[in-house]
């Protein structure tokens, strides 16, 4: 009896000026032992960019790639332009997520409701036996709406580059580790190259909301309030390390805005700004009868102007369980990165002492062998392998959180119930 996974994936691949890149990730795609995928690509740019001096270049850049890929031998592969004059994106419709939106849109016309959709960008590798570890897991947990795939960037040669990337890292991974432990269901980090979804919840969303940047958190946030996610698989993916402002925030612009000197965009939020969170909603089943007052509900009255932000809520949930859902989708991935900026904008400590501090409360026995030195940590001048050491440790103790995962919203039901 044969018992291995049989889905069809479809690679979803947005690509500007990334023609350096390319030939790892299809070299990757080459050599993989699981054959049942096919490439959709879309190659992009604005274009105005045609008639711009210091843009011209990725222009060119973009339709040598075009017809290197229209012409590439050795894998099932379609190729959008939306690069050549006349065929670039025009007025507010153009970026990434633009790019995401129409080469999954093209696979959504001819994909089956059961294939699956796997996100790339043209700056990662992995192993060889990628797509069959994501064949199987959804294989496994037919009811998942999405895999929120675990990510590691590799170090390059570049110390300025390294010492920005693990400082982003350390910032995802440790505002990840919060989440989950006050049991947030926001738990994942939104990569544009980390996610796969079957076709069926893609549809079931109405697709990808375009966006210039952070489409993938947006969209993983539109799917974590349909059904369940997965937010383990046994193979990683490896995003390149460089600095790279295609997008408007991100990866690339937090190293480039990094190194610098300026993370104010991505800091080390206290550890008690999660438990406040926490301490809201904790407090969602109370709500169904009387919304308390907690800094999360003041920072929500403020922003939405709202009197009593859970009161519409009661009275269109009747059910303490739904009442509880429809907090969670309020009180959302979004609200609760905006609650924890307010909070921060007030905060005179820094980054390095914030760490050391969830670092020594939580994991006080493996202080002393992750930051053996930990009053003199820091971001900017500890050396390398310190910072790596930090970083991994984190990888790992979210890798212990990600295996258990989070099956549902309180009060959800799975998909079709």
């Amino acid at each position: 009896m044969n018992n291995k996974p049989t889905p069809f994936l479809y690679i979803a691949l947005p690509v500007i000026n990334e023609a350096d890149l390319l030939p790892g990730l299809l070299g990757c795609m080459l050599r993989q032992d699981y054959r049942r995928f096919r490439v959709f690509t879309c190659i992009n740019q604005p274009d105005e960019w045609w008639e711009i001096p210091g843009k011209r270049h990725i222009c060119e850049a973009n339709v040598e790639t075009l017809r290197t890929l229209e012409k590439y031998q050795g894998l099932e592969l379609t190729v959008i332009d939306r690069c050549t004059p006349g065929n670039g994106w025009n007025g507010k419709k153009h970026g990434v997520g633009w790019a995401r939106k129409t080469v999954m849109d093209a696979i959504d016309k001819i994909a089956g409701a059961q294939d699956i959709i796997v996100s790339l960008d043209a700056d990662t590798t992995f192993r060889d036996n990628y797509f069959s570890s994501l064949a199987e897991n959804f294989s496994a947990h037919p009811d998942a709406v999405a895999i929120a795939i675990p990510y590691f960037h590799q170090l390059v040669e570049d110390e300025a580059a390294n010492r920005a990337i693990l400082r982003y890292e350390i910032y995802m991974r440790y505002y990840s580790l919060n989440l989950w432990r006050i049991g947030s269901p926001y738990s994942f980090t939104a990569l544009g190259s980390a996610m796969a979804f079957p076709v069926w919840a893609y549809r079931a969303i109405g697709g990808m909301t375009p966006k210039m940047s952070g489409e993938d958190f947006y969209f993983l946030q539109k799917l974590r309030k349909y059904g369940k996610m997965v937010f383990y698989n046994p193979e990683k993916v490896y995003p390149a390390t460089r600095f790279s402002d295609r997008v408007y925030f991100g990866t690339g612009p937090a190293m480039i805005k990094g190194n610098q000197g300026d993370w104010t965009s991505y800091p080390i939020y206290s550890m008690h700004y999660f438990d406040e969170i926490r301490v809201t909603t904790d407090l969602f089943r109370e709500f169904f009868r009387k919304t308390k007052a907690t800094p999360a509900v003041s920072f929500l009255i403020k922003l939405l102007k709202e009197e009593d932000p859970f009161q519409l809520l009661r009275e269109n949930f009747k059910d303490p369980s739904t009442f509880v859902r429809a907090c969670h989708e309020k009180f959302d991935g979004l609200r609760i990165l905006q609650f924890l900026k307010s909070r921060q904008s007030n905060d005179s400590n820094n980054d390095e002492e914030h760490l050391r501090e969830f670092l020594s409360w939580f994991y006080p026995d493996e202080l002393k062998e992750v930051m053996p030195d930990a009053a003199r940590f820091s971001f900017a001048s500890s050396p390398l392998y310190e910072l790596d050491r930090v970083r991994k440790f984190l990888v790992k103790k979210e890798e212990e959180y990600q295996v258990t995962s989070i099956p549902s919203l309180p009060g959800q039901l799975p998909p079709g119930v």
